[in-house]
C-alpha cells in the first residue's frame, strides 16, 4: 500500500484485530484497491474516514438459551454486528452455522456497507447471526431457538434502524420465527424483517434475486466484450437458493450448467443440468434438505465427486455461490489452464485473495461478490418498500427492478474503474471500480454528517 494514510490505517486494523482473518481480508482486500480515490479526496484523512469505515459503530453479542425436544438446555452465542449508518438503517442477513464468529460477521458486514451502496437504495451495513447450526433440528427446535434469539434482538432492531434479513441456514422457515416473535413481544407488525413469506408482507422474487442478479450482472460483462451467454459452459458451486436460481437463470440465457455441490463434493452432468434436473435439486435442498450426491443417482448423465470441487471443471464461465474462501489460489490456476474467461461471484467473499490476483493477473472478466451478489439485499430493499406503502408488487414488476438496480451497478462499476483509470486496454477493473464506487457514496456522507 503506497499511501501514507491507507498503510497507517492497515497497520492499526491488523493490530487491533490480529485474531479475526476473515475480517482482515476483506479490509485488506478493499484497501489496497481504495488508493486511487484517496489520492484525490484529502478531506478523507482530516475527517478520520478509514479510520471510521473499519470500526463497526455497534457490536451486540448476547446468549441464547433454548430447549431441545428431550428436555435439554443448550446455549449458543448471538451477534449483531451494526457496522455503518451513514445512509441508511443498517441492513443485512442473520446467519446461522457453527463457523459464526465475530470475524465472520464483521467482515460479513464491512462488505455489506460497500455492498448496499451500490445498490443505489438508503439502507446501511450490517450483519448478524448465531453459531447455532439448523441441520438436524426439529422444526420445533427450530422455533424455540429463534424464539430465544429475538427475544433478546428485538430491543436492537426496527424498520427504521436495523432491519436484518436471511442468510446461510437462514431461509422462510427461521425468518416466520424471527417476525412472529418479534411482533409478539412489540405488539406491532412492521417491515422489520425481510425475506418473509409472501402471506405476511414479504416480496416476490426475494427467493430467486440473489442467484438472478449474479446472472444480470455477469450478462452486461459479457455484453461489454459483444457476447452473451449462449453456448457457454458454466460451473456453479453450491446448491443452495444462491445456486439454484444462478443456474436457472443461465439456463433461461442458453447456458450450459455441468456442475452444483455442497460441503461434501460435487456433481457433474454431462448432458447438462435442465430445469427439469434443477427442480428436482429445488425439492432435495430445500424440502428433503438433502445431500447433493443422491443427483448422481437420480440421472444417469451425471457423476458424484466426494471431497472434491467445482473448479477442476473446464468452463467458460465459474460462478462460486457457496461460502467463503471456497476457491484458493490453486483453484484458480486450475480454471484459467481449463480456459475460464469469467469469474463472477455469488457468495460473499468466495475468492481469496490469492486467487483474485490470479482473475487479475489474467485479464479475465472478475466481478467480486459485493457487485455482483447485491441482487439479494436490493430485493429486500425493494421489501422494505412494499412494507412501508403496504403493497405488493408483481413478480414481473419485481425483476425488472432488480435487473435495473443490477445493470445499475454494473454501469458504475465500469465508468468509475475507466474513471479512476483501471483499465487496460480491454480489461477492467470490476474489483476497484466496485470498491471505490461503494466507498466514496458512503465516504461522502460521513463527511456531511459530521463525528458521529
Amino acid at each position: 500500500m503506497k499511501n501514507a494514510y491507507v498503510n497507517r490505517i492497515w497497520e492499526e486494523v491488523k493490530a487491533k484485530n490480529a485474531n479475526e482473518p476473515e475480517f482482515l481480508q476483506a479490509v485488506e482486500e478493499v484497501l489496497t484497491t481504495l488508493e486511487p480515490a484517496v489520492d484525490k479526496m484529502p478531506e478523507l484523512e482530516p475527517n478520520a474516514i478509514l479510520e471510521r469505515m473499519v470500526e463497526p459503530e455497534r457490536v451486540i453479542m448476547f446468549r441464547v438459551p433454548w430447549m431441545d425436544d428431550a428436555g435439554n438446555y443448550h446455549v449458543n452465542r448471538g451477534f449483531r454486528v451494526q457496522f455503518n449508518s451513514a445512509i441508511g438503517p443498517y441492513k443485512g442477513g442473520l446467519r446461522f452455522s457453527k463457523e459464526v464468529n465475530l470475524s465472520v460477521l464483521k467482515f460479513l458486514g464491512f462488505e455489506q456497507v460497500l455492498k448496499n451502496s451500490l445498490t443505489t437504495l438508503p439502507m446501511g451495513g450490517g450483519k448478524g447471526g448465531s453459531d447455532f447450526d439448523p441441520h438436524g433440528k426439529s422444526d420445533k427446535e427450530v422455533m424455540r431457538f429463534c424464539q430465544s434469539f429475538m427475544t433478546e434482538l428485538y430491543r436492537h432492531i426496527g424498520a427504521d434502524v436495523d432491519v436484518p434479513a436471511g442468510d446461510k441456514n437462514v431461509g422462510g422457515r427461521e425468518i416466520g420465527y424471527l417476525f412472529g416473535q418479534y411482533k409478539r413481544i412489540r405488539d406491532e407488525y412492521t417491515g422489520v424483517l425481510t425475506g418473509k413469506g409472501l402471506t405476511f408482507g414479504g416480496s416476490l422474487i426475494r427467493t430467486e434475486a440473489t442467484g438472478y442478479g449474479l446472472i444480470y450482472f455477469a450478462r452486461e460483462m459479457l455484453k461489454v466484450k459483444g457476447q452473451d451467454f449462449k453456448g457457454k459452459t458454466c460451473v456453479v458451486s453450491g446448491s443452495g437458493n444462491v445456486a439454484q436460481y444462478a443456474a436457472e437463470k443461465l439456463i433461461q440465457l442458453g447456458a450450459k450448467v455441468v456442475t452444483l455441490s455442497d460441503s461434501s463434493g460435487y456433481i457433474y452432468d454431462a448432458d447438462g443440468i435442465t430445469q427439469e434436473k434443477l427442480d428436482w435439486v429445488k425439492e432435495l435442498k430445500c424440502v428433503k434438505r438433502g445431500r447433493i450426491s443422491e443427483y448422481a443417482k437420480q440421472f444417469p448423465s451425471a457423476k458424484y465427486f466426494e471431497g472434491k470441487k467445482v473448479w477442476e471443471v473446464k468452463c467458460d464461465c465459474a460462478f462460486p455461490c457457496a461460502t467463503q474462501n471456497e476457491l484458493l489460489e490453486a483453484d484458480a490456476e486450475m480454471l484459467l489452464k481449463n480456459g475460464c474467461k469469467l469469474v463472477a461471484e455469488g457468495a460473499n467473499m468466495p475468492s481469496d485473495n490469492a486467487a483474485v490476483a490470479k482473475f487479475q493477473a489474467a485479464k479475465i472478466m472478475y466481478a467480486p461478490g459485493k457487485a455482483s451478489n447485491a441482487g439479494g439485499v436490493a430485493t429486500s430493499g425493494l421489501e422494505m418498500s412494499q412494507n412501508s406503502e403496504r403493497l405488493s408488487w408483481s413478480a414481473a414488476e419485481v425483476d425488472a427492478k432488480l435487473d435495473s438496480i443490477m445493470c445499475n451497478i454494473h454501469d458504475n462499476c465500469l465508468n468509475t474503474a475507466k474513471r479512476f483509470g483501471l483499465t487496460d486496454g480491454e480489461y477492467i477493473n470490476y474489483q476497484a471500480g466496485a470498491n471505490i464506487a461503494g466507498f466514496v457514496k458512503v465516504a461522502e456522507a460521513m463527511i456531511a454528517q459530521g463525528l458521529v
